[in-house]
């Protein structure tokens, strides 16, 4: 339903993040009226565990939002890198963000879309959720998306699915939801379609995690079972009350303080890098094995890996603009520019081998005659 721009503030001379939506969305007076209605609510949030929201508005019939810049990426991408976490993990990145869902929610306001695609990591390990706000928005707008209902169905509330109502407390069983992923590395439910997904926790209670994998603390499985009861009236009545439960679980298991790694091929990394190769080709060209180009466009397969015109494969977060990939060559693909191993290398140290020699045999032809002089 939109797309993301790194942008610049000129004014404060920031980098900043633009949301710009989708066109369906710009001529909807209702969504108009609830985007900025809800940008305002949201921009008036402090809390460590929230994306900042600096700016927003409509230019030239394109609806934006400017918020803060979240350099690193998603829970959803750190998780396909390293699966489930372990105790202390969990905590961390559900410290920051159930204090940013308390925060909203004392102030009125409900996510509706608590999912780890929504939860950022930056570089400096600060963990933050976004998208406050637009889940209403769309909804009201009447404009469903088939790719939000599929990526929101796994963590939908109960009520949710039956009535599209939410409060605090459905926001709190999606965290529940996204607690028992952090720790089995899985979703609670499977389905064929979204909608059947979705249905299924009408029927269905969340199992604790530790009934999925063995080393789940049982307090950790008591706080994901009561956040996501099916009777909301049954859960944390909201974020803070989830988070003091997961603090005071830690306190007691005497769980290190831990800094969530920001994942290493996230999204937000591999155009950064793009973006750097294609600025600095023109100005600064830079050789790789066998003198080729090191950075020459993506490899035909659609993958994120690049390769140089010789076929060599390199992955993007190796290119920087400081030096080439780490690692040996192939025997056969010596730089030819003077680098360690190439021709005019091997040539000078063949010269200075063959002076060394000859300088060694006058020495000694010159100590012999010496010595039988002397006799």
């Amino acid at each position: 339903m939109s797309a993301v721009y790194l942008g610049r503030d000129e004014r404060l001379h920031r980098p900043v993040a633009v949301k710009v939506m989708a066109a369906a969305y710009r001529d909807d007076p209702v969504f108009l009226s609830r985007f900025e209605f809800e940008a305002r609510a949201v921009a008036g949030l402090k809390h460590p565990g929230l994306v900042n929201v600096y700016d927003q508005g409509i230019d030239d019939s394109v609806v934006f939002l400017v918020m803060e810049l979240v350099e690193g990426g998603s829970l959803r991408e750190l998780l396909r890198e390293r699966g489930p976490m372990p105790p202390h993990a969990v905590a961390a990145v559900l410290g920051p963000v159930l204090g940013g869902l308390g925060t909203a929610h004392a102030a009125g306001l409900v996510h509706r879309d608590v999912k780890p695609e929504n939860i950022l990591i930056s570089d400096d390990g600060d963990v933050k959720i976004a998208d406050f706000g637009l889940v209403r928005a769309v909804a009201e707008a009447g404009i469903t998306s088939a790719s939000v209902i599929l990526g929101t169905a796994a963590y939908l509330s109960p009520e949710q699915v039956e009535s599209t109502r939410a409060d605090a407390r459905s926001d709190v069983y999606s965290a529940g939801v996204v607690m028992f992923e952090l720790l089995t590395g899985r979703t609670p439910f499977h389905g064929d379609t979204p909608l059947g997904l979705a249905y299924a926790r009408l029927s269905y209670d969340v199992p604790a995690p530790g009934d999925v994998v063995d080393g789940v603390p049982a307090a950790f499985d008591d706080i994901v079972l009561r956040a996501t009861e099916r009777i909301p009236g049954d859960r944390y009545p909201d974020g803070f009350a989830m988070a003091r439960a997961v603090a005071e679980a830690a306190d007691e298991l005497a769980l290190p303080r831990f800094t969530v790694p920001a994942p290493a091929r996230s999204a937000e990394r591999i155009t950064a890098a793009r973006f750097r190769n294609e600025q600095s080709a023109d100005a600064q060209p830079r050789f790789g094995p066998g003198g080729t180009a090191l950075y020459d466009g993506p490899v035909p397969d659609g993958t994120d890996d690049y390769a140089d015109d010789a076929g060599h494969r390199f992955s993007i977060l190796d290119v920087d603009d400081d030096a080439i990939p780490p690692g040996p060559f192939p025997p056969d693909a010596d730089a030819r520019d003077g680098t360690p191993g190439g021709p005019i290398t091997v040539l000078v140290w063949l010269t200075l081998f063959s002076l060394a020699v000859t300088a060694l045999t006058a020495a000694g032809w010159w100590i012999g005659a010496h010595l039988v002089m002397g006799l």
